[in-house]
């Protein structure tokens, strides 16, 4: 049953209920639902593995709101910046899908930022919570992976000059994690050209292949934000 539609920035959304859950569409393609969530929670959980508090976290991409309910229950955690391009996905949070964030748009460490990711990363936006842009650990959920980008916009995070403004808002000794529906074997090797260290972790699915949650750290001398996406 669909539950709205909306003209939003990349083209039509669709908030669909199937019995109990939402999925949501874009442009006819199918992009999350409510039904799991372990590999978005899972992304937040590994990028902040080993990392001291306090945290300054990025999200990269609302959703259904598993990552941010993950990241505001860290006790690690201090300042949370989601960055969301479509506000028909911020509103639904204030409404039908906030049981799935567990209202966490409303703690006051959270931060929800109307825009595009690939313009905002570069925009020198320094409003962490220290005023440096930096954060120590950002999860970027904002595609169906690398190789099944939403818009081909997108597709400029995945590659050299995303790469290094990314790297130019980790902290010292960030993390960056990125959420895909399956393995992307060159994207892999682009990370690991740009850092020093790359992990894949595989998430298992009920049906198909594994998801993949990609972790980079040290991305070498700490550079400040950069632009030019």
């Amino acid at each position: 049953m669909v539950v709205e539609r909306a003209e939003g920035v990349g083209g039509e959304l669709v908030l669909r209920r199937a019995g109990e859950h939402f999925e949501i569409i874009s442009n006819g393609v199918f992009l999350m639902d409510t039904r799991n969530g372990e590999s978005e929670r899972l992304l937040v959980r590994t990028a902040l593995e080993g990392l001291a508090g306090p945290v300054r976290l990025l999200i990269g991409g609302l959703g259904v709101g598993f990552s941010l309910a993950e990241a505001v229950a860290h006790p690690a955690v201090a300042r949370v910046t989601v960055v969301e391009r479509e506000p028909a996905v911020i509103a639904w949070h204030r409404d039908v899908l906030r049981p799935f964030s567990r209202g966490a748009a409303d703690d006051p460490r959270v931060r929800v930022v109307c825009a595009d990711l690939v313009e905002w990363i570069g925009s020198g936006d320094g409003d962490t919570g220290e005023g440096d842009g930096r954060f120590e650990a950002l999860c970027l959920d904002t595609d169906n992976g690398p190789d099944w980008v939403v818009t081909p916009g997108n597709a400029r995070l995945y590659r050299g000059a995303g790469l290094a403004a990314l790297a130019g808002r980790m902290g010292a000794g960030g993390v960056l994690a990125f959420w895909s529906a399956n393995a992307a074997p060159a994207f892999e090797a682009a990370l690991r050209e740009r850092f020093g260290s790359v992990e894949a972790r595989a998430v298992p699915v009920p049906r198909g292949e594994p998801d993949v949650v990609y972790l980079a750290r040290n991305p070498g001398p700490d550079p400040g934000p950069e632009s030019g996406l």
